[in-house]
C-alpha cells in the first residue's frame, strides 16, 4: 500500500476497527475513509453500492459486524446470522465490482468445530459440528471466508480472511448483556468493588456513562441494586459476590486489539492470496489466517487476574448450571508466525491498560 492510497475501514468505531485506524495512522497512511452507521448503513445494499461507486477505495478492512458474548449470540440468533451475512455480501461484492486492490475480512475463532483438536489449525474448518450457542454467527463468518475465497478463484480478486482469537482493548463493549467475557469481568469486578466500598459516586458515574437496561445513576438505590443483582453483582450484609456463568474451567486465548490491528495492517501490506495457496492445490480451501498469541488460560484464572488488577476483594461464585461454551479455543498461529508476525502485548499489561482507560472514559 502507498501512503496516499484510499483505505476504507468498515466498522471504525468498534474494538478492532478503531485499532486498525490507529495502526494505519501510526504507519503514516493519511487517506483513510470512515463512515458512521448513520452515514452508511452496511445493511442497505443501495447505500453500499453508491458508496463504493463514489469513493472508489483502493483497500478495504471489513471489521464491521454484529458481535456479542454467549448470552447475546444465543438470544439474538436470527439477528446475528442475518445482519452479518448481509454486511459481508454487500461490502465484498461491491469491493469486487469497483476494483478494490485488496480486502481483508475479519472472521472469528468460533468458525471452528466445538470439539476441535488443540491448538486449532486452519485446516480444521468444517470438519465437525459447531458450538450451538454461537452457531448462527459462526455460519455467517464461514460464509464470508468462502465468499472471499470464491471471488478470488472466479474473479481473480485479492481478498484475504483472518480469524482472530478472543479480543480485548480500547473501545470494547461493556454492556453486561452483550459484552464478551473479559470486558464483562472488568465491569463486574469494578462495580462489585465500588458496591463493597459503598462508593455510590463511582457506581452512579459508571451507570450514567453505560446504563444497564436503562437503569442509570439517576435511579433509586433499590433499582440500582436490583439491576446489579440481575447481572450477578450481589450485596448481602457486608459481603459482595460476583456471580459468573459456568464452571470457570474452559480455556480461552486473548489478544489485544492493538496487536490484532498490527497483524491486519502487516498482512494487508505484505501478504497476498497467492502467497497462501499450496503449490499442489487442486482444491483451494482454508487459506484464511489465524491471528492469536498461541497460549491460553482458564476463565477462572482470567477472573482471578482481573480481580487482582481491579482490586475487588469480594468473592467469586460460579454457576455451573449455566453453559460453559466450548471448552478450549486455542489457535495454532504457525502460519502467521511463518509469514513474519508475532503478538507483542502481555495479557496482564494489556488488561491493566484497558482497566485504566475504562475508568477514565
Amino acid at each position: 500500500m502507498y501512503k496516499d492510497e484510499k483505505i476504507f475501514v468498515a466498522g471504525h468505531r468498534g474494538l478492532v476497527g478503531s485499532a486498525i485506524v490507529r495502526s494505519l495512522q501510526k504507519k503514516g497512511f493519511n487517506n483513510i475513509v470512515v463512515k458512521t452507521h448513520s452515514e452508511l448503513d452496511l445493511l442497505d445494499a443501495k447505500a453500499v453500492e453508491t458508496f463504493f461507486a463514489t469513493e472508489k477505495p483502493d483497500y478495504v478492512f471489513l471489521a464491521a459486524a454484529k458481535v456479542g458474548g454467549i448470552v447475546a449470540n444465543n438470544t439474538y440468533r436470527a439477528d446475528f446470522i442475518y445482519e452479518n451475512i448481509q454486511i459481508q455480501n454487500h461490502v465484498i461484492h461491491h469491493a469486487y465490482l469497483n476494483g478494490v486492490k485488496k480486502l481483508l475480512f475479519l472472521g472469528s475463532s468460533c468458525i471452528y468445530p466445538k470439539a476441535c483438536p488443540q491448538p486449532i489449525l486452519e485446516d480444521y474448518l468444517l470438519t465437525d459440528v459447531l458450538e450451538y450457542t454461537n452457531e448462527p454467527y459462526a455460519i455467517a463468518k464461514i460464509a464470508g471466508i468462502k465468499m472471499c475465497e470464491s471471488y478470488n478463484l472466479q474473479y481473480g480478486t485479492n481478498f484475504i480472511s483472518v480469524m482472530p482469537t478472543n479480543l480485548y482493548g480500547p473501545n470494547d463493549n461493556y454492556d453486561l448483556e452483550k459484552s464478551h467475557v473479559l470486558p464483562a469481568l472488568i465491569r463486574k469486578m469494578y462495580l462489585g468493588k465500588s458496591l463493597m466500598n459503598n462508593d455510590w459516586a463511582s457506581i452512579d458515574a459508571d451507570m450514567n456513562k453505560k446504563p444497564i437496561e436503562g437503569v442509570s445513576g439517576e435511579n433509586s438505590e433499590l433499582e440500582k441494586l436490583e439491576i446489579l443483582e440481575k447481572y450477578g453483582i450481589v450485596k448481602s450484609q457486608s459481603e459482595v459476590k460476583v456471580q459468573l456463568w459456568g464452571t470457570g474451567n474452559p480455556r480461552r486465548e486473548f489478544l489485544h486489539s492493538d496487536d490484532m490491528a498490527d497483524a491486519c495492517t502487516y498482512i494487508m501490506e505484505k501478504v497476498d492470496f497467492d502467497d497462501l495457496k499450496q503449490a499442489d492445490d487442486r482444491e483451494v480451501r482454508n487459506n484464511h489466517i489465524n491471528i492469536g498469541v498461541g497460549e491460553d488460560q482458564s476463565i477462572r484464572e482470567l477472573a482471578e487476574l482481573i480481580k487482582g488488577i481491579v482490586g475487588f476483594e469480594g468473592s467469586l461464585q460460579w454457576d455451573a448450571d449455566k453453559p460453559d461454551g466450548t471448552f478450549q479455543k486455542l489457535l495454532n498461529v504457525d502460519k502467521l508466525n511463518k509469514l513474519g508476525w508475532k503478538a507483542n502485548i502481555d495479557l496482564r499489561e494489556g488488561i491493566e491498560d484497558v482497566f485504566l482507560q475504562y475508568k477514565q472514559v
